[in-house]
């Protein structure tokens, strides 16, 4: 992995009414033709995507939408699409004409105030038709930001984007400025973790999966040691040490042997479950599980995987927590899967949601998914959570997390 992944970059929306510049805006931040322009109205249709090195605000994704006012023969799909970044942006920035306010305008700032949203105002093709005073100011009252841009003018592009950094360093979430630590917090300075990375059929040929390069890259950043085995290598490496580690960190799948190997003194957690910490609510997620107690053969549940692969024979989402939900209620289950940006809006109709550990997504669509499932009154769990409570070693993975813990404890009281 040589670049910042994209769920962890600032996520900047740019949204408009057709034919605004916002394709064009998109290609003039870059610096390349990444985007298609037309004179032609509707000209985006899928969200583009675009990762750039903002300094000093640091790694973010653009995302490009489709005009709010298509009418082609697509809009509604369009349409969908571009309502859906709402639920993963963190920045909105609003691209307008000089003088120049509609409906759309206004149905943008309802929904970016709904889901707390800050929104930069950017009047652009300034070129063609500055914007008077008492429009700048209205959109000061209506945003609180306010940005001028000509895309026509390559010569003031570096004064331009210099504002626009200003601008979405002031705009930008605390979370993101200073995002929640992976395992790092949970290391004393040098402290060992050690890994465990089991090599089964899912994992990649020739390198480690995602979450297991994040974990590293963490362990790193806060000047602690990490060493990485097999889970057939484990009680070998333990033995080996002079000193035990100060936090054992394992894939879920291997959470049974691993809690068995390692001493109870020594903490156990697993990728799945930092990940469900640093992406989302780790206690609301503790507390999910609690409601497997509660699934009766029958049931409908929901298994939603934050990425899109081929599923092989082992495959954990699709074949091996279904066994073992199986073997732990006694009957068989009604099991939806869904992946990628898939996410269904019929969640009322499940008892229960199975969600992965998110590597692939930002804290800010996983938290909206976890507020969907809670307006819809479902329980969501972990997939680390879930494994280790089925397999009966929840208390240990949660250890080093006392409210996560805690909260599991009063849901299962509750029960």
């Amino acid at each position: 992995m040589d670049k910042t992944p994209k769920a962890n970059r600032l996520h900047i929306a740019l949204l408009g009414r057709t034919n605004v510049g916002k394709s064009s805006l998109l290609n003039w931040m870059l610096g390349q033709d990444i985007a298609i322009t037309s004179p032609v109205a509707g000209t985006t249709t899928d969200v583009v995507e675009k990762a750039m090195e903002l300094l000093p605000l640091g790694p973010v994704l653009f995302l490009d939408t489709a005009g709010l006012d298509d009418i082609s023969e697509l809009s509604g799909r369009r349409l969908e699409k571009t309502a859906q970044v709402f639920d993963r942006a963190d920045v909105v920035m609003l691209i307008v004409e000089a003088d120049t306010w509609t409906a759309d305008e206004e149905a943008v700032l309802a929904e970016a105030e709904k889901h707390r949203l800050p929104v930069l105002a950017v009047v652009n093709k300034i070129d063609l038709a500055a914007p008077s005073s008492e429009y700048l100011n209205f959109l000061a009252q209506k945003t609180g930001r306010v940005l001028t841009v000509s895309c026509a003018d390559p010569a003031k592009r570096e004064t331009y984007l210099d504002e626009l950094k200003k601008q979405l360093l002031a705009a930008a979430p605390a979370d993101f400025l200073a995002a929640p630590s992976l395992v790092g917090d949970l290391l004393p300075p040098g402290g060992l973790a050690l890994l465990v990375v089991p090599i089964d059929l899912q994992a990649p040929k020739g390198r480690l999966i995602l979450p297991q390069v994040q974990t590293l890259r963490d362990i790193l950043d806060n000047d602690a040691q990490a060493l990485v085995v097999k889970e057939r290598e484990l009680a070998a490496a333990l033995a080996g040490l002079k000193n035990p580690p100060s936090l054992v960190i394992t894939d879920s799948q291997a959470v049974l042997k691993v809690t068995a190997d390692v001493p109870p003194t020594i903490p156990v957690t697993t990728f799945s479950i930092l990940f469900a910490r640093q992406k989302s609510d780790l206690a609301a997620m503790a507390a999910g599980a609690a409601a497997i107690d509660r699934l009766t053969p029958g049931d409908r549940v929901l298994i939603a995987e934050a990425c899109s692969h081929h599923a092989l024979e082992d495959d954990i989402g699709r074949v091996k927590i279904p066994r073992w939900l199986r073997q732990y209620i006694g009957g068989d289950l009604h099991i939806d899967t869904v992946c990628g940006r898939d996410y269904p809006d019929n969640l009322a109709d499940y008892r229960l949601i199975f969600h992965c550990g998110a590597c692939m997504l930002n804290r800010r669509e996983m938290l909206s998914r976890m507020a969907r499932a809670k307006d819809a009154g479902v329980p969501v769990t972990n997939y680390g959570v879930a494994i280790s409570f089925l397999q009966g070693v929840l208390a240990r993975s949660l250890a080093p997390f006392p409210a996560a813990l805690a909260a599991f404890e009063k849901a299962a009281k509750n029960a």
